[in-house]
C-alpha cells in the first residue's frame, strides 16, 4: 500500500499533509455514538467471519466481508489459519494514515499468497469504504500495482481528516452517497484509497489498539517512500491470528472455524 494519487487530487494532498512525522503523537478520540446505515458501522451478525488479532499491545477484532472481497478474505484465512501471521511485526505505523503489517519478512517488501505467491487481482466494492478502522489489503513495495499478497494495513485516519466541507463536497461531485461523506465527515478515513485498494474488513473492538500502533516511536524508512516503521524499542508483534465466527453473546463465545 502506496498513498496513491488517483482520483480526487485535492483530496489527497489535503489528507497527505496529516501524515506521519517524528513528532509524539496523542490517540485520537473517536466518536462513540456514530449511527450509520453504512455496512461498516454496523454490529456483525451472528455467524459472520472475524478475525481477532492477538498483538503485543493488545486484542484486536475486525469483521471480514467475503462477499464482497472474496479473494482477499479467503487468502488472508489461508494464511492466518496456517500461522503466517505468527510471530510477524507491524513494520509501517504512520499516524493519522494506516500501520501495515502482514509481511513475513518485516521489511514490507516481501509477502505471500495461498496461490503459491500468485498474485490476486483488485475488489473495489461500491459498499465499502477506507473509512478509520478497515482493514485492506496491500501490495508488497515494488510489486504489481494490481496484485494483492499477505500485507495489509488498518487505516488509522484522524476523525476530522474529512471535516472540511470542500473536501465533502469534493466526494458528493466524485458520485459519494449522502451516508458515505456523513461517515467519513464523522469518523475520517482515506477516501482517496477507495477504488485503488480492497477493503476487506472493519474493525468493531479494539480500535484503540490500532490507534496506539500508531503512536509508537518512528523512524522514517530508507525507502524512497516516505514511509515511517516503528523502531526496535517499540517494535509491535503479532502474536497470533485467530479466524473465528462472531456469536452475540458480548463477542465472547468463540465458535473457531480455523
Amino acid at each position: 500500500m502506496h498513498k496513491k494519487l488517483c482520483l480526487l487530487p485535492a483530496l489527497a494532498l489535503a489528507l497527505l499533509c496529516a501524515c506521519s512525522s517524528g513528532e509524539k503523537k496523542t490517540p485520537p478520540t473517536r466518536p462513540a455514538d456514530f449511527v450509520s446505515s453504512e455496512r461498516q458501522f454496523t454490529t456483525p451478525a451472528s455467524g459472520d467471519i472475524i478475525a481477532i488479532f492477538d498483538t503485543s499491545l493488545g486484542e484486536v477484532r475486525a469483521v471480514l466481508y467475503p462477499d464482497a472481497a472474496p479473494m482477499a478474505v479467503y487468502n488472508f484465512v489461508g494464511l492466518a489459519r496456517s500461522g503466517y501471521y505468527d510471530n510477524t511485526t507491524i513494520w509501517r505505523s504512520e499516524y493519522g494514515f494506516a500501520v501495515q503489517g502482514g509481511d513475513a519478512t518485516g521489511t514490507g517488501t516481501g509477502g505471500s499468497t495461498i496461490w503459491s505467491n500468485n498474485p490476486y487481482p483488485l475488489e473495489a466494492d461500491a459498499g465499502l469504504k477506507h473509512y478509520a478502522g478497515a482493514l485492506c489489503a496491500a501490495f508488497a513495495a515494488g510489486g504489481d500495482a494490481t496484485g494483492g499478497n499477505s500485507q495489509f494495513y488498518f487505516v488509522t485516519a484522524l476523525p476530522d481528516s474529512v471535516s472540511s466541507s470542500d473536501l465533502q463536497a469534493e466526494l458528493t461531485a466524485n458520485g459519494y452517497t449522502d451516508a458515505q461523506v456523513a461517515a467519513y465527515a464523522a469518523v475520517g478515513g482515506l477516501p482517496y484509497l477507495d477504488n485503488t485498494d480492497t477493503v476487506f474488513g472493519q474493525v468493531y473492538a479494539g480500535m484503540e489498539v490500532v490507534d496506539a500502533m500508531a503512536c509508537v516511536d518512528t523512524v522514517k524508512d530508507d525507502d524512497g517512500n516516505d514511509t515511517f516503521r516503528p523502531t526496535e524499542e517499540a517494535a509491535i508483534t503479532i502474536n497470533h491470528v485467530t479466524i473465528t465466527t462472531y456469536t452475540a453473546e458480548a463477542d465472547n463465545d468463540l465458535d473457531t472455524v480455523g
